[in-house]
């Protein structure tokens, strides 16, 4: 699980993708350069970091607008601005990266733009417009990303989230399995691992639409509105499942749980054994198919207003869902903040489940 996640590296392109997206000034100017068939290299950072680097050029000092990076950009050299991109510092600006840093460009240009980045790190992104590809490639530290054009980042998508709905639709059937495998105290270790993997998977396709939404910018509201439809209660689910099946059992051992499940790769998201480890499990063969029992917060979560603070005293009184479900409603009435009304709601939720099986 060395080195960055994915995941982890989206998010941080994604934090650059959002200043270049459609509706952005700085697309504009991209738009404008891109249309008069030019060139452009623009760095975006701390200027006294990038100082070391920079040699030539004029001091421009001005506010950034579209129209001036466009005016300033038909010059050779490489146009400076500010990291929150309102300020012009430098146009026609002569950049001397490391040259020892690694480029796997092959443009003097692009070679450029990678060693910057790469020598830079967080503390700038750099833009490369080709007038020869029509591309506008982003740069940030190691990693670097192509702008797609907008029909078909939309394409893409869009057929994102056809799969999406897919993987959505199996995991509400998962969990609807697991709800009568619950009730009838039959959870093998297996199942509650296939339930997370394809959570999980579901979660890293959202991740990547995310990724899309923000390089589409006020062309993506659309796809991100039937986004957040879909992933709706997604994450609370897994939280729950995990409060209900980690070994350890502790609020801050289930959160580190979820921040494992992120960091697998994908091939060892494909592992049982791997995704039963994480929750705290050998994930021998013969120990994936032994039976388990949930605590209950998952399946009480379920029933309609149920507040999650009472659901966390009754799983703290009666330690498990089996036990919560052989209580009489009496008992389950003495428990702080249940009263006789809530106790009524959760046998009857609870034997609903049951009998859907």
């Amino acid at each position: 699980m060395g080195g960055k996640t994915e995941k982890e590296i989206q998010e941080r392109l994604m934090s650059v993708l959002e200043k270049v997206a459609p509706g952005t000034e700085l697309r504009e100017a991209f738009n404008r350069i891109l249309q008069v068939g030019s060139g452009a290299l623009v760095v975006a950072g701390d200027l006294q970091e990038l100082k070391g680097i920079m040699s030539g050029g004029f001091r421009i000092a001005c506010d950034f607008t579209a129209p001036r990076l466009f005016e300033l950009a038909k010059m050779d050299g490489a146009v400076i601005l500010s990291k929150n991109l309102k300020t012009i510092y430098h146009a026609n600006v002569h950049l001397v990266p490391d040259p020892t840093i690694i480029t796997h460009e092959a443009g003097m240009r692009h070679r450029t733009a990678e060693r910057v980045a790469r020598q830079m790190g967080d503390k700038a992104f750099v833009v490369a417009i080709s007038e020869k590809m029509k591309s506008v490639s982003v740069y940030l530290g190691d990693d670097h990303f192509t702008l797609e054009s907008i029909p078909l980042a939309l394409a893409k998508a869009d057929q994102a989230l056809q799969t999406l709905g897919r993987y959505r639709a199996r995991l509400d059937e998962k969990y609807g399995v697991l709800d009568v495998l619950e009730v009838e105290d039959m959870v093998t270790l297996k199942d509650v691992v296939e339930v997370l993997q394809r959570n999980e998977r579901v979660g890293r396709i959202a991740d990547d639409i995310r990724f899309r939404v923000s390089e589409l910018g006020v062309d993506g509201r659309l796809v991100s509105l039937q986004l957040n439809e879909l992933m709706a209660g997604v994450e609370n689910q897994e939280k729950l499942l995990v409060k209900d099946y980690d070994i350890r059992g502790s609020r801050k051992s289930s959160e580190k749980v979820i921040d494992n499940l992120g960091a697998l790769s994908n091939k060892e998201l494909m592992s049982d054994a791997s995704v039963a480890r994480v929750l705290g499990h050998r994930g021998s063969s013969e120990l994936l198919n032994k039976l388990v029992r949930p605590r209950g917060f998952r399946i009480l979560s379920t029933i309609p207003r149920m507040p999650a603070s009472v659901v966390e005293k009754v799983v703290a009184r009666f330690d498990n869902l089996r036990n919560i479900m052989m209580a009489s409603t009496a008992l389950l009435d003495e428990v702080d903040g249940v009263g006789q009304r809530r106790a009524i709601a959760i046998k009857e939720g609870l034997d609903r489940i049951s009998e859907s099986g």
